[in-house]
This record gives C-alpha cells, structure tokens and sequence, in this order.
C-alpha cells in the first residue's frame, strides 16, 4: 500500500483525545511516526497502544506545551527517540466561556498561552528540524471563533484569530524552505472541548440550526483532512485557513 507520510515524523499537540487523537491516528496510518505531546500521560499511552496494535509508530511526550521549558525537554526527547520533525500540528486548545466581566486575568493568560503562545515556543523549536529538507508541514488547529463569533468567547476568539495572523506571517516566512503553513478552522465536532454544547440538547440544536449540513463534524473527517494537507499533494497550499464546519460561516 502507497502510504502517503511514509518515513516523515510528526509531532501532534493535545494529542491524548479529541481531534488531535484522530489527526495522530490517521497520519500514522499513513506511515508517519508520530510524537504524542500533552499532559495526560494515560490517555497518550491508550492512543499509542492504539497506533501500535495498527502496526504504526508511535511514542509519548507528555508535556504542558505552554512551557517553554517543557517544550524544549520535548523537542530534546523527541530528537532522540524518532529523529527531525517535518510535521508539526499545533492542537493543543483551551476554552473558557465567561462574560468579559466575569474572565479573570488568569482566565485569559491561561486561553492565550495555551491556544496561541504554545504555537509559537513549538514553532520556534521544531521549525529548525524542517529547515534545509525541501518539505516541511505547520497545521495550527484554530476554530471558526476566530472568523466569527458568540458572546462569552472573548478570550478563545481572540486567541484564535491571532493563530491566524501567526499562520500567515509564518507561512511567508518560511516559504522559501518549502515549508508550508495553514490552519484548519472546525465548527461544531463531537469533541470532549465541545460536551457544553453537546451535552444540552437546546444549545444543540440552537448550534444546529445554523449549520446548513445540519450535524456535527466527525474527528475522522479532521484527521483526512490534516492528511492531505501533510501530504505531497498541497504543497501549492500555505498561509491559508481551511474552514470545516458544515457551511456554517458561509450563511
């Protein structure tokens, strides 16, 4: 079988659950070894016992990706144990749905260091491993919040539109290397960040109600989806942000 990642190592952020499981799962399948990263261990090992019994590779890096120190211990360990990465998926996400009156400053630091700040000190880490190889991949994981909005998301929107600005200005940065950048923006999937929604089934259907597909997005439609964008066939594709969210900012 034509795997199409065969022999690239990626590193996946928020990796334990969620979409950045599926993501990890579905470029392993397609040949990747992939780096595990976020801060709960348990959860990383059932994903990599995962993998493995599926005949991929994969390894275990937990880590808070909000600290610069512990994401240099990462990058130092994931050199050692799989070799230079060539993808890297910025996953790692935290949301606080608070009235603007009500989020704290801690509230905030912890939305803007977790969503955007740890994009940046793993950027700035693995951007060398790329460098000098004609191929490289950067997928940040924002969300349509960062193009449109709801009220008591002013600290996640805001984050997400900055990984927006940090997508584009990187993608020209480093186009020259054959590096591409892009950020894929998800509506509405069946994820754990996502339960307040799901789990009350007015708030559900008010969400529903305004996506034209008229359902939530499943995590294995994310991980084709950061699969083509890894792959050789994007490559005319970077600074660009791919919105999967059932044609819901097209109303």
């Amino acid at each position: 079988m034509n795997q199409k990642l065969k022999g690239r190592i990626a590193l996946v952020t928020g990796a334990s659950r969620g979409l950045g499981k599926a993501m990890a799962v579905a470029l392993a399948s397609e040949g990747a070894g992939v780096a595990l990263v976020s801060r709960g261990e348990a959860e990383l090992n059932q994903v990599a016992a995962q993998i493995q019994a599926a005949g991929g590779v994969a390894a275990v890096f937990p880590a808070d990706v909000a600290s610069e120190e512990q994401v240099l211990q990462t990058e130092s360990g994931v050199r050692a144990r799989l070799g230079r990465v060539s993808i890297l998926i910025n996953n790692a996400g935290l949301n606080v749905r608070k009235s603007v009156t009500d989020l704290t400053p801690e509230d905030w630091r912890r939305v803007i260091e977790t969503n955007v700040s740890s994009a940046f000190l793993l950027c700035r880490s693995f951007v060398p491993h790329m460098k000098g190889q004609g191929y490289g991949r950067i997928l940040n994981i924002a969300s349509v919040m960062g193009s449109i909005s709801l009220p008591n998301r002013t600290a996640y929107s805001a984050s997400k539109a900055a990984l927006l600005g940090f997508t584009r200005s990187l993608a020209l940065e480093l186009a020259e290397e054959r590096i591409t950048v892009n950020t894929i923006s998800p509506g509405l999937f069946e994820t754990e960040l996502a339960r307040p929604v799901l789990d009350n089934p007015e708030i559900k259907a008010q969400f529903l109600a305004n996506i034209p597909l008229a359902r939530t997005g499943k995590p294995e439609e994310i991980g084709a989806l950061a699969v083509y964008l890894c792959s050789d066939d994007a490559g005319y594709i970077t600074g660009s942000d791919i919105l999967i969210d059932g044609g819901w900012t097209a109303r």
